[in-house]
């Protein structure tokens, strides 16, 4: 394990590790080691099966293991447990990705900017331009569960964040004011302070002397404190128990588009602004006033997304050099280089990025890799991990503004898919914390769901690429009676509504 502790230059070859436009590298563009960076090992360990699981016969390894198998093994106790472990699960979930569909969730006329699944997957949020937010029940075969109209909304819905009791909704705007939401309330039709009172949230302190925007807004994991990024170049923390903002900080150069907790103990923050740094801050060891933990340089524009592993250790994001890059904030430096492209003029919501600048690197780039082939323009796209309950967080998933939804590997950068079926930026999208289900959104305003195997209907609108081939065929079919048979040799729990019996359940 003394390897784990390695300098970065001591943990890449020379593989580019690139498939379909698509690459994962890191420091002066080379690939990382599969078995020598510690987030490839904790990757291989969450969803990598019992060794005597996978082998041809026990002890003798043989990777993919073939999902029978791995049946067949359980069946017989190779591994002495008597039943998968959750990498054992993750190894055989992980290889059912959400691609097939679409099949369209709901339509609105206005611009679709937020798509969330509550923490337990219950609840499935969605934030439209047009002032309205719908929160759907997943296990009720998506009803609408409320239907909420935005009070004092300025030009769209920038963020929502449900509370991790999924009792009450937030949403921003381009305004200081966060409103706050009953979700929980048996009323459906929620129109601010006609049907229900939408409590207001000042974020502003009294020394500010213009207004500011809210670009990101999201729940501490207890419920008691809410973070958010502000178009003044700060981070806000709002104390909701005393009802009163607790923290401000002047994080950033420019506007501070994304925020998040880094775990679940709340003391560290991730911020990432158009100044094209990503910044951590710990709340326990402020040296003076605005002063981070440390800063992570790389990234030549603009950070439109973060989202965290969870661990307080590592980090994607996504930038407006058409990158997705993967942090370690052990990484991180006090000072900060701000490269840049040097072209003034170039502004990604209505110009394509230019083509010399696709090959230009940070010459300080702390990231562990690089992920391209989608675009980031437009709008603040955003990105994620792929859930640790089913994939072991194996994946990261994206959405672009070529109207796609892009799912890479986490360590070795491949494209693994590619979703086709919008027909305007996907700013949002968001993958089903248990179920091989994936939620896309769209500027055309489309909500859409991707699946694994599918509900068994036909998908409306058809997608818009369709695969052909004798080659092609064989393989789906090969998957779906590999599907058919883990259908029937595991038993599906109670808690699987009835709409998801179909699905693979493994942890038994």
């Amino acid at each position: 394990m003394s390897q784990l502790n390695k300098d970065i230059s001591d943990c890449m070859n020379d593989g580019s590790g690139s498939s379909n436009e698509s690459s994962a590298s890191g420091k002066d563009g080379e690939g990382t080691s599969y078995l020598v960076h510690e987030v490839a090992q904790m990757t291989k360990l969450r969803s990598s099966p019992h060794e005597n699981l996978s082998g041809v016969f026990p002890g003798r390894m043989k990777l993919p293991a073939s999902t029978l198998r791995m049946l067949v093994g359980r069946e017989c106790n190779y591994s002495g447990r008597g039943k998968f472990s959750a990498a054992d699960g993750c190894h055989v979930l992980s290889r059912y990705l959400p691609t097939k569909g679409p099949w369209i969730v709901d339509r609105m006329g206005s611009r679709a900017y937020v798509s969330q699944f509550s923490d337990d997957g219950s609840l499935f949020v969605a934030g439209f331009q047009g002032s309205h937010i719908r929160i759907y029940d997943v296990e009720k075969d998506w009803k609408i569960k409320k239907d909420i109209s935005a009070r004092n909304l300025r030009w769209t819905i920038t963020d929502t964040s449900l509370s991790p009791d999924r009792q009450y909704l937030v949403y921003a705007s381009m305004s200081p004011i966060i409103h706050i939401v009953n979700a929980g309330s048996a009323t459906t039709e929620s129109v601010a302070n006609v049907t229900e009172v939408h409590y207001g949230l000042n974020f502003s302190s009294d020394n500010d002397g213009d207004e500011f925007g809210i670009f990101s807004i999201k729940f501490s994991t207890d419920g008691r404190e809410l973070v958010s990024g502000t178009s003044d170049s700060s981070i806000c923390v709002y104390d909701l128990g005393a009802d009163k903002l607790s923290l401000r900080i002047p994080a950033h150069l420019s506007d501070v588009n994304t925020v998040c907790f880094a775990d679940e103990s709340g003391h560290l923050i991730y911020s990432g602004s158009d100044d094209s740094f990503c910044k951590v801050w710990d709340r326990r060891c402020f040296v003076s006033k605005g002063q981070p933990a440390g800063i992570l340089m790389g990234h030549l524009e603009g950070i439109t997304f973060i989202n965290s592993r969870g661990d307080g250790r590592y980090l994607i994001s996504n930038g407006k050099d058409q990158t997705t890059k993967l942090w370690d904030i052990r990484k991180m430096s006090s000072n900060a280089v701000n490269m840049g492209l040097g072209d003034d003029e170039w502004d990604y919501r209505w110009m394509d990025y230019p083509k010399y600048a696709r090959n230009l690197r940070h010459s300080h780039d702390q990231s562990l890799a690089t992920y391209q082939g989608h675009s980031v323009l437009r709008t603040l796209v955003r990105c994620y991990f792929s859930p640790s309950y089913s994939t072991g967080q194996k994946y990261i998933y994206t959405g672009s503004s070529d109207a796609s939804v892009y799912i890479y590997d986490l360590v070795s950068g491949e494209q693994v898919a590619k979703l086709d079926h919008h027909e305007a930026p996907v700013r949002d999208c968001s993958w089903h914390p248990m179920y091989p289900m994936l939620i896309s959104s769209s500027w055309d305003g489309d909500i859409v769901k991707w699946e694994f195997p599918g509900n068994g209907q036909p998908p409306a609108p058809p997608p818009t690429r369709r695969l052909g081939g004798s080659r092609i065929r064989d393989r789906n079919r090969t998957v779906q009676n590999s599907y058919t048979l883990l259908r029937h040799a595991v038993t599906p729990p109670n808690l699987i509504p009835n709409y998801l019996s179909g699905y693979i359940y493994i942890f038994r």
